[in-house]
């Protein structure tokens, strides 16, 4: 029988990202949306993808959800950069003192567990921080998150915090697993770690795990966490269409987004179209060299490839 010490595991990434949320459906009879994915390439490999969801009002507003994860590919963050260029603003999530501005990027984070983590996690699995990747300076970003006084306050209020709710959530798993969920043996993890390509084999475990966010990130509805930051997110894009922005990115974890999309269509918004993009490769073409001893293989040209852009966009729907 394969161990189950390692379950809480994704748990402890998910929380280190700050996408650690995903609201419980209203109703049990409403279509599931997906907004981050693990997609296994059959061969030993795989790719966690995140979405960017258009929706559009009446009056031509549009409104884009960029699904993010905080740590990932540089190749990511440079094809998101290059994205918000074209938006007229990007409302971005960050907790932090009032009037502050985003840390530069390499600067010194805290020590909190969480900043322990994320650095402990980049390291490992050879990614980026999105904090060091993203352009927080660009002049159409804005600010749409609480603050971290007010955020304190509020949980403090409520008896709240990321690390009892995490509990809450690890124990909620463990004693009801999501179906069809690979679990992580010890064997497995022992495994990755001494693999000539640790990293790579560390984040098709990890990915893996994502296959079912909605189910395991399920039951912060109504927290600070999730739904208080989101209600100031959207305090932030009302004053921003009614001051005549037309086409707005919305930029927070994947965690968000399911309850934010419930927001938008009660504001009269509809979905038109969704695209993926890879936060993490992992399938051969990401082997490093002295993994295997051969070069990389040049990626197989396959059916519907010119939907694919260089930016690794795969635009997959399109609605009304």
């Amino acid at each position: 029988m394969r161990s189950r010490i390692l379950r809480p595991l994704p748990f402890v990434v998910l929380f280190a990202f700050v996408a650690v949320s995903q609201a419980r459906a209203d109703d049990a009879a409403a279509p599931k949306n997906e907004f981050l994915k693990f997609v296994d390439d059959g061969q030993g490999g795989g790719k966690l993808e995140t979405a960017i969801v258009t929706y559009r009002n009446d009056a031509g507003a549009t409104v884009h959800l960029v699904a993010a994860v905080h740590i990932a590919d540089q190749s990511y963050y440079d094809g998101l950069n290059k994205t918000f260029k074209g938006y007229d603003a990007v409302l971005y999530e960050m907790v932090k003192p009032k009037d502050a501005e985003p840390p530069q990027p390499g600067e010194e984070r805290s020590n909190s567990m969480i900043s322990v983590i994320q650095r402990f996690m980049k390291d490992t699995l050879d990614l980026k921080f999105q904090l060091d990747a993203i352009d927080y300076t660009a002049p159409n970003f804005v600010h749409a998150d609480l603050d971290a006084e007010t955020f304190a306050k509020m949980e403090e209020e409520r008896g709240e915090s990321i690390w009892t709710l995490m509990l809450q959530q690890m124990i909620k798993q463990m004693m009801n697993p999501p179906e069809n969920q690979q679990e992580i043996g010890l064997g497995d993890l022992l495994q990755a770690l001494t693999s000539p390509d640790h990293a790579r084999q560390l984040k098709l475990l990890l990915g893996r795990q994502f296959s079912d966010i909605e189910t395991q990130m399920s039951g912060f509805g109504g927290t600070v966490l999730l739904t208080e930051r989101n209600k100031a997110c959207f305090k932030v894009l009302d004053q921003e269409l009614t001051n005549g922005k037309q086409n707005l990115g919305i930029f927070y974890g994947a965690g968000h987004m399911s309850e934010m999309e419930k927001m938008l269509l009660k504001r009269g918004f509809h979905k038109t179209g969704s695209e993926w993009r890879i936060a993490w490769n992992m399938t051969d073409d990401a082997r490093p060299d002295d993994a295997t001893g051969d070069k990389p293989k040049a990626e197989k040209k396959q059916k519907g490839d010119a939907d694919k852009d260089s930016n690794g966009i795969i635009k997959i729907e399109y609605v009304r």
